[in-house]
């Protein structure tokens, strides 16, 4: 069967995948976000991860000007938050409580809403297909004890460890 792109997003809906926002300042330091499910750790050392970015994203001129972004995993009551940034709209932070980072640029960091986030600066930009690839350096790291956010098939769902998982792991 064809890989065409209904198909290749159907693949990698199947499985259940971490949400993420990722934000970043515009050269007039107005906050600018966007919801991501791509992205992975790279290297331990030194520490650095990957997001990928939508070419058409509104949010890529500031992210490339600015050279730095925070990464939110979004928790359990960050869903709201994903749509909202998944959206096109403009007003993305307002009514957000949200505090600038100290180590990337002031970046907006969304704490209320993340399971961990990572203050990081950008390395390197890979052009891949209809996105690019965006490596950085992770400078700083919070880790909350929330319950992640989870998306698959088009659908929110709650990470709850339990039985079913312990016998996987066995």
């Amino acid at each position: 069967m064809a890989v065409d792109t209904r198909r290749f997003r159907e693949l990698f809906g199947s499985f259940p995948t971490s949400v993420s926002i990722i934000t970043t300042v515009d050269a007039d330091g107005s906050p600018r976000g966007f919801t991501c499910n791509a992205m992975t750790a790279v290297s331990a050392d030194p520490p650095l991860l990957l997001v990928c970015v939508d070419k058409g994203s509104q949010t890529l001129p500031a992210l490339r000007h600015s050279g730095s972004f925070v990464l939110h995993v979004l928790a359990e009551n960050g869903r709201a938050a994903s749509d909202l940034f998944a959206s096109k709209a403009e007003a993305k932070f307002e009514g957000l409580r949200w505090r600038p980072a100290a180590l990337a640029g002031g970046a907006p960091v969304l704490e209320d809403v993340a399971l961990a986030h990572a203050e990081c600066r950008v390395v390197q930009h890979v052009e891949a297909g209809d996105h690019w690839i965006v490596v950085a350096r992770v400078e700083a790291a919070e880790v909350h004890r929330r319950r992640p956010l989870l998306y698959q098939r088009g659908a929110y769902s709650v990470w709850r460890q339990g039985a079913e998982l312990a016998a996987v792991r066995g």
